[in-house]
């Protein structure tokens, strides 16, 4: 049976606060998630949610389309960016970590991309940026490890 994931990230400053959410469907079940860090950009979570997503299904070998409002995300793989990236071990490429993350769990699922304009009134992509800001604007986030051990290894280099 197809999965359907619809992702969408939020960053308040970008950098700032910030948050993914992520809407799934899978015949009738449907599964909704979120999660806000203290320091991180919007990019990464538009990326984060992604691969949250996907590796919150159970079973290897997925049929999945993934849709979001995420060039990023979505020309990145869909262009196949991404796998000259690797190649070239990710040099002078943002987010890395999650990057090398994603490809883990990409390989294992059968997996499209879909882009969509965003705030277009898709009601599982307006869910999903209610979840990212909601989840952005909690108190006593978390830390984006990935971020802020980038951003503490490039100080005075930035």
């Amino acid at each position: 049976m197809k999965i359907f994931i619809y992702t969408d990230g939020a960053a308040s400053g970008n950098p700032g606060p910030g948050g993914y959410g992520i809407v799934m469907i899978s015949g009738k079940h449907r599964k909704e998630l979120a999660e806000g860090f203290r320091l991180t950009t919007n990019n990464r979570m538009e990326l984060l949610a992604v691969i949250v997503a996907l590796e919150s299904i159970k079973n290897d070998g997925a049929d999945v389309l993934v849709t979001s409002d995420s060039k990023y995300v979505v020309d990145s793989v869909e262009k196949g960016w991404v796998f000259n990236w690797v190649k070239k071990g990710f040099k002078g490429k943002k987010n890395p970590d999650l990057w090398r993350r994603f490809l883990l769990i990409y390989k294992k699922h059968k997996v499209k991309f879909e882009w969509v304009k965003g705030h277009n009134n898709h009601p599982e992509n307006e869910r999903c940026d209610s979840l990212a800001v909601h989840a952005a604007s909690k108190e006593l986030l978390p830390l984006d490890k990935g971020y802020e051990d980038f951003i503490n290894l490039n100080k005075g280099l930035l």
